[in-house]
């Protein structure tokens, strides 16, 4: 019975370290899922910018006679 119970309770603490495990990995994707969608909207933005300019460019390209 003591055997049993000792092995119940190893088999607690690692289910318990594996939760801390999985919480600090899930918190370190979030950090980095929000940096990647931040990086995202910066070069989004520089995207438009560069086709803003390149329009911008293109329209004061005299026209074909």
């Amino acid at each position: 019975m003591h055997a049993e119970l000792d092995t119940l309770e190893a088999k607690i603490r690692q289910v318990a370290e594996l939760c801390q495990s999985l919480r600090r990995e899930n918190i370190a994707l979030r950090q980095q899922l929000l940096a990647s969608q931040q990086d995202n909207k910066q070069l989004a933005a520089r995207l438009d910018a560069a086709r803003t300019r390149l329009t911008a460019m293109l329209d004061s390209l005299p026209e074909d006679a």
